[in-house]
């Protein structure tokens, strides 16, 4: 019931009791001891999505228990003081709903999508897997072997397994640099005491959001949550402060070779970025866009369709609270390896002298607008939205508002982010049929300088 998703500093105040967001459809309750809900009454559906957010994620872990933010999301589901596994899967299949659970560099998610009127089960349950998960010693075994499985299921995607290698070689031993996964090291080392330790003293109502939307009420849905956190509020608590800081790189961008046998080589390469607290990160969406988002983007016609070099190449945008990555993924042939990583830094570097076009501009706004809009036609999208929304910014903007944000963004912002962003040292990361660096082309040699 697990999987991984992998891709400023601010004086915290104390939290109204309730606070809707200007416009934005959303509703907000802090209740005592800082647990934060958040909920959005979606029209003419009949479901319901609720996602427990927790604040902490692989950033969060030493080296030596790298991996286990995901472990213990495993963990949780093994059994509580009045469910076994057994128990939790029945009473999820028993009413057709959806219960899962994922891991990420910043924030760990528990969420479950049910019939509206099996809303006050789902967030009975979902809170019982987060607050009383027993992290049984027998459990710890019988699940040390799935998460195991899981990293050799990496280990032969090889796309999974280049994001990894990419994100260390772009941060280096930098906590946002380590898998979220792990490593076979740190997951057969893991101990019960451990991955406990790492529950009752970070999984805090202070961390947690409650995040709601559906055919749903806000008071009945605080309620629920009141009820299944009972015991666990602890008054005059505030809200753990939202991730910030200032980001301080400890090693330089280098290049990654992992061999791996197959019928292509696996490329990308890529740069550090903006952090989610930057207002350039709404103008590097709409460059991301164009450079490598779509059937009519840069990478797209000049790798796959000019020259027929690739099946798949894009780009894309990882964001956390102090920094960022944008990166090119690109999959060919290993005899194609070279002329494609020349293009791609062709195209990379035309954009950052020349910049995109006005039409290419107004095309990834309307790709962007399209896409958030349509990506949120479910409950379960809507939740997510709102989950993320109140644990990384403590603000909701409304669909309409962050579309008018897009429509701002100017040919000047995003040439000027191109300038910026494609000039900084690049990272590299290959998984294909080579052992070292010097049995890679000289131009994927030639990205790290």
């Amino acid at each position: 019931m697990a999987d991984t998703h992998r891709r400023f500093t601010a004086a915290v105040q104390p939290a109204p009791a309730e606070a809707p967001g200007p416009d934005s459809g959303v509703r907000r309750t802090v209740l005592p001891g800082g647990l934060r809900v958040v909920t959005e009454h979606v029209p003419g559906v009949r479901s319901a999505s609720i996602g427990i957010w927790v604040g902490v994620g692989s950033r969060d872990e030493h080296p030596h228990v790298a991996g286990a933010a995901h472990f213990l999301e495993h963990l949780l589901f093994k059994a509580t003081p009045s469910r076994s596994a057994l128990d939790i899967a029945q009473v999820m299949d028993g009413v057709g709903g959806e219960l899962n659970a994922f891991t990420a560099k910043e924030h760990t998610c528990f969420y479950a999508h049910v019939l509206d009127d099996d809303l006050p089960m789902a967030v009975e349950l979902v809170s019982d897997v987060v607050l009383h998960g027993l992290c049984r010693p027998e459990d710890v075994d019988v699940e040390r072997q799935v998460v195991l499985e899981e990293i050799a299921m990496r280990d032969d995607d090889p796309e999974d397994l280049l994001g990894d290698a990419f994100l260390t070689a772009l941060y280096g031993d930098h906590p946002v640099g380590r898998p979220v996964i792990g490593s076979v090291e740190s997951v057969e080392s893991m101990t019960r005491n451990q991955l406990h330790s790492f529950h009752v003293r970070r999984y805090t109502p202070p961390r947690t959001v409650v995040a709601v939307a559906g055919n749903i009420e806000h008071e009945h849905t605080v309620e629920l949550v009141q009820r299944a956190f009972s015991g666990r509020l602890e008054r005059d608590a505030v809200p753990a402060p939202r991730r910030g800081g200032r980001w301080r790189p400890n090693a330089s961008p280098a290049l990654s070779v992992t061999a791996h046998e197959g019928e292509q080589a696996h490329l990308s390469l890529g740069v550090r970025a903006f952090g989610r607290h930057q207002d350039e990160r709404w103008a590097l969406s709409v460059l991301n866009t164009a450079v490598g988002g779509g059937l009519s983007s840069r990478l797209f016609q000049e790798v796959r369709e000019i020259r027929g070099l690739a099946y798949s190449v894009y780009s894309g945008v990882d964001t956390f609270a102090d920094t960022g990555a944008f990166s090119v993924y690109a999959g060919c042939q290993p005899e194609n390896l070279g002329e494609v990583a020349t293009v791609v830094r062709e195209v990379l570097a035309n954009v950052a002298s020349q910049g995109i076009t006005d039409a290419e501009c107004a095309r990834a706004k309307g790709s962007l607008r399209g896409s958030l809009v349509l990506g949120l036609e479910d409950p379960a999208s809507r939740m997510h939205r709102i989950g993320r929304s109140e644990l990384n910014y403590g603000d909701h903007r409304s669909v309409s508002e962050t579309l008018a944000r897009i429509d701002a963004v100017t040919s000047d912002e995003v040439r000027k982010v191109a300038r910026t962003l494609l000039r900084r040292p690049f990272a590299a990361a290959v998984v294909g049929p080579y052992r070292r660096a010097r049995d890679l082309p000289a131009s994927v040699r030639g990205i790290v300088r």
